[in-house]
């Protein structure tokens, strides 16, 4: 049995796996309010209480740095720490970064479960491969190609400078300095509060005016990035219908430039919670325009496959075959 974690700011998800001669397969999955426990033990210890067989092994991704065993939770007051983890499933732990563990699962996904974004992309494009995700923070990683398989090099680089490229985006660079009071990070942007940043910079820049019933929406629900993302989407509004515009076409342009830092040949995968809710808005143009727009570079991008991970659990089930491989490679060194 492996036990496998997505740890996000919003929510955590377990899932419960079984390793078989055919491959592994789930049989149960929970999502937890992430902000609801004081601890990632809280979860498990209950999650574990309703698992009668022994864990063989087991895996987390978390959404901030990981460093010898240890992890900081970018957007929780959590500290995670694979030791406790051990101690309490009673078997080993491997903690992950969460983009290290979507990207392992973006390689064991089927060709159906991606949507492709570039229709100009080359086929048969072998090489390094670059993984940006956007959700409630915005997660970034690099798949190594060493000529046989993949390897995941976990990033930080979505708190990296933001670029702009226009004099939109030069307002929008000065608008967030002023509101964060210094550093503006591209998951100031790329994210599920960054795109509401984006919706007030637009507003506040009398871009266009607010509309009545987006305003009382904005001030009554929790999640204002959704009602932003729905009246962008379905073309009801103009503030909404540009944030959304210019939220895609500024991730675009930072998928671009990772896959510049890490040449990849192999092509760029969108993961996240965020982009395939807002697909429509990726495919109608504006994020592969901010990739492309590189300058002496562009011909170079242009011709990269660029896709977007439709399966929701990619994070989970990349953290499972990690589990599955501790017990194998064990095995094999056995």
């Amino acid at each position: 049995m492996i036990l496998a974690g997505d740890i996000g700011g919003t929510k955590t998800i377990l899932g419960l796996y079984a390793l078989s001669p055919a491959g592994l397969y789930c049989i149960r999955q929970t999502s937890y309010a992430s902000a609801a426990y004081d601890t990632l033990e809280e979860i498990v210890a209950g999650y574990l209480r309703q698992q009668a067989k022994p864990i063989a092994a087991a895996c987390f991704g978390i959404a901030g740095p990981v460093a010898e065993g240890r992890g900081e939770v970018t957007n929780l007051p959590w500290t995670v720490e694979e030791a406790r983890l051990s101690a309490l499933t009673a078997c080993p732990v491997s903690l992950l970064n969460d983009l290290e563990v979507a990207a392992l699962g973006m390689l064991s996904l089927a060709p159906e479960e991606f949507a492709h974004l570039n229709p100009e992309a080359q086929p048969g494009g072998i090489g390094n491969m670059a993984v940006i995700a956007a959700g409630t923070g915005l997660g970034e990683a690099v798949l190594y190609w060493d000529r046989e398989r993949y390897h995941v090099i976990a990033t930080e680089g979505g708190h990296s400078d933001f670029a702009p490229n226009d004099a939109a985006e030069d307002g929008l660079l000065v608008y967030l300095r002023n509101a964060f009071r210094g550093h503006v990070s591209y998951e100031r942007i790329l994210s599920g509060a960054g795109l509401v940043n984006i919706y007030r910079y637009l507003r506040d820049s009398d871009y266009a005016p607010e509309g009545l019933a987006v305003r009382e929406l904005l001030c009554s629900v929790d999640d204002p990035a959704r009602v932003i993302s729905q009246h962008g989407l379905e073309r009801q509004d103009k503030l909404c219908q540009e944030a959304l515009s210019l939220f895609a076409r500024i991730y675009g342009a930072e998928a671009g430039n990772l896959a510049l830092k890490c040449l990849a040949r192999g092509g760029v995968l969108v993961g996240g919670g965020i982009a395939p809710k807002i697909l429509p808005a990726l495919e109608d143009g504006a994020f592969m325009l901010g990739f492309r727009n590189k300058g002496r570079f562009s011909g170079l991008l242009s011709g990269l496959p660029v896709k977007v991970a439709l399966n929701p659990h990619t994070a989970l089930l990349g953290a499972a075959h990690h589990a599955a491989s501790m017990l194998t490679d064990g095995a094999a060194r056995g």
